[in-house]
């Protein structure tokens, strides 16, 4: 790759990430409630869609600038590396059964023709999350960067890892926007994106937060 790809790669990333980012936003989905209520219960779905078909441009050009390995993970580092990705895409799947998966893709917003700003109506810890507040970010860092790496492979990379680490940020302003104190106080027990195993909450003291957090918003309501 020469330096002129690498600038478009990082640009096409970097706009797709920032669409995603503004999208994702509460100003954005308050705009579309005010402006075209009728569009609310679409919102999630919508959103899911573009998200799926624009990665089309960033990766179509990943894949199309693919070159020689800048580095290969070879013998015991290779079996460590794919072990580590098959055990993330495990744990990933795993987790699936604690999200509420329609919610999550937008069928129960288009199916109860919700209206409201807010798509995340309660505090949930799973498992997972006892231990990193964000592990499907985690997740994906492990998978990202247990692959060889090529010029335009490592470019995406970098990328994803910055969206990550500032996605993960603006993720959170929107969750103490609706957990408010029960929130900051989960941020200063658990770690971010990677575990530590000194920072973790036991299964009664995440039940016990997302208690709190539910009663929060019922004496908010």
């Amino acid at each position: 790759m020469n330096a002129l790809q690498i600038s478009w790669l990082v640009l096409v990333w970097g706009l797709y990430f920032l669409l995603h980012s503004l999208l994702a936003s509460i100003p954005a989905k308050r705009f579309t409630q005010r402006k075209f209520p009728g569009l609310m219960p679409y919102y999630r779905l919508a959103f899911n869609a573009q998200s799926l078909i624009l990665l089309a441009a960033p990766l179509g050009l990943t894949l199309l600038w693919r070159g020689d390995p800048l580095w290969q993970w070879q013998g015991a580092a290779s079996i460590l590396a794919n072990a580590l990705a098959l055990a993330a895409l495990a744990l990933f799947f795993w987790s699936l059964n604690f999200y509420d998966s329609a919610e999550f893709l937008g069928l129960r917003q288009y199916r109860e023709h919700r209206v409201e700003v807010e798509d995340q109506e309660r505090l949930r810890i799973s498992p997972l999350h006892r231990f990193v507040r964000h592990p499907w970010y985690g997740l994906g860092l492990i998978l990202i960067w247990t692959r060889d790496m090529d010029a335009a492979l490592l470019t995406a990379s970098l990328c994803a890892t910055a969206y990550i680490w500032a996605g993960s940020r603006l993720e959170e302003r929107k969750l103490i926007r609706y957990h408010g104190e029960v929130y900051r106080e989960y941020r200063k027990r658990v770690p971010g994106l990677i575990p530590l195993p000194w920072k973790r909450l036991s299964r009664d003291e995440a039940r016990h937060m997302c208690e709190r957090a539910a009663g929060q918003r019922r004496d908010g309501a």
